[in-house]
């Protein structure tokens, strides 16, 4: 074992990162070029990783066009598209970069014939950054609404549900606007269950949700939908391409890689250090700070009962946690990661022997510029010293700052892939 806590758990999360890296994982899944020409059409936060090694990989003397959407600051450092376009737009709330890629980028479907092969490059924050919004609402009618999903406390899936019937390339409808060609989807999973018709809202696979669901999602979490909106999912006009629709037929989807992958490759590697790791599931979800509190009972009873696992040990989990925000009420810098493990500390109340690390595998974990942070023992004294007030941080959704001033942020930059949330406990 690493005789520094911090450092293993930082290991453990460049081991998840790398291990979902789009330049070892996409070369070996791609056919060999088509009778006709061959298009790249791709969107998340992975799109500009997963277009290098595209064409790093896809032979030189095959023709090769087609445009990705990725985040800003979202394109690897040296890469210099020459056959495809790469275009930054914001994220998670569109703006009109992305409003601008997304027709351009649907445009380039026209004309496709049944010697053509498209490749679609999809990963997560793509529904933000593949926004077209659907025929009677605007950019400023996405925005909104995009705003308040994430506020709602709604889970990934019931957001990109109302966001695949908003739109007009999400949900199936950029796939069956390919046809008559041949579309073969490679995505980087970053939800919970791996289901790609959630991934990025997918848009080139069927959608078994309809606007009557998409509408009671709403309802449920008291969105506002501008008329417009509320029309054309009552009436059932914004529905998507269903399970058998005749223009997805023969589409091919290769899941590249998953949160469970990466967090298998993690505790492959804490077991080399000679620490046992046992992986709790890949699917959690639920709010933060209380998934902190449930992860911080389970190490309790480890380290008071060395139950049900012996230490030292390291659990590990993964999925999509959210954080509901009162739009009453001003929230301060932070995001689910950070909030986790602030509602971790102060559950565990200065444990012994407990340290935990808690990172979105993007690089940054909501709009902050960190990725998530590091929770020691001693966390919740050093910031009582400095005259924090933890549970009134926690209350105002400011746990970025609490961890800033010990110097425990974790900020490693954009990673160029997505397999969500990583959660480490390391119980020594």
């Amino acid at each position: 074992m690493s005789p520094d806590p911090r450092a293993l758990l930082r290991q453990l999360y460049d081991v998840a990162v790398a291990r979902a890296l789009p330049g070892r994982v996409l070369a070996a899944h791609l056919p060999p070029p088509p009778k006709g020409r061959t298009l790249v059409l791709g969107a998340g936060k992975a799109g500009g990783s997963m277009a290098q090694a595209l064409e790093a990989a896809w032979p030189a003397d095959a023709k090769l066009s087609g445009l990705v959407i990725t985040r800003y600051g979202h394109v690897p450092p040296g890469y210099k598209p020459r056959r495809l376009q790469v275009v930054e737009a914001a994220h998670p709330v569109p703006d009109a970069a992305g409003l601008s890629a997304s027709e351009k980028l649907l445009a380039l479907t026209r004309g496709l014939t049944a010697d053509d092969l498209v490749i679609c490059l999809i990963s997560g924050g793509g529904s933000a950054l593949m926004s077209l919004p659907a025929p009677g609402l605007t950019l400023a009618d996405k925005q909104a609404i995009n705003r308040a999903l994430l506020n709602s406390g709604a889970a990934i899936d019931e957001m990109n549900c109302v966001r695949k019937h908003l739109s007009a390339i999400k949900g199936g409808r950029l796939a069956a606007a390919c046809a008559p060609a041949r579309v073969l989807t490679l995505a980087i999973s970053d939800v919970p269950g791996d289901d790609p018709a959630v991934i990025a809202s997918g848009p080139t696979v069927a959608d078994p949700t309809t606007c009557a669901d998409a509408l009671a999602i709403c309802r449920r979490y008291k969105i506002e939908l501008p008329s417009a909106a509320r029309a054309g999912l009552a009436s059932g006009a914004f529905e998507t391409p269903k399970p058998g629709d005749f223009a997805l037929a023969g589409h091919a989807l290769v899941m590249l890689s998953t949160p469970q992958v990466s967090l298998e490759a993690a505790a492959a590697f804490a077991r080399e250090q000679g620490i046992a790791a046992y992986i709790l599931s890949d699917e959690i979800e639920g709010e933060s700070r209380v998934v902190g509190g449930m992860h911080a009972a389970l190490a309790r009873a480890v380290v008071r009962r060395g139950e049900p696992f012996a230490r030292p040990c390291v659990i590990l989990s993964g999925g999509e946690t959210t954080v509901t925000v009162n739009p009453t009420r001003p929230s301060g810098q932070g995001g689910r990661a950070t909030e986790f493990l602030l509602g971790c500390a102060l559950a565990l109340q200065c444990e012994p022997g407990v340290y935990a690390l808690a990172a979105d595998t993007d690089g940054i974990d909501g709009v902050g510029p960190h990725a998530g942070a590091l929770l020691t023992p001693s966390s919740l004294g050093r910031a009582r010293a400095l005259g924090l007030n933890p549970q009134a941080l926690l209350d105002a959704h400011d746990s970025a700052s609490f961890f800033a001033p010990l110097g425990d942020l974790l900020a490693p930059g954009p990673s160029f892939t997505n397999v969500n949330d990583f959660r480490a406990l390391l119980i020594v």
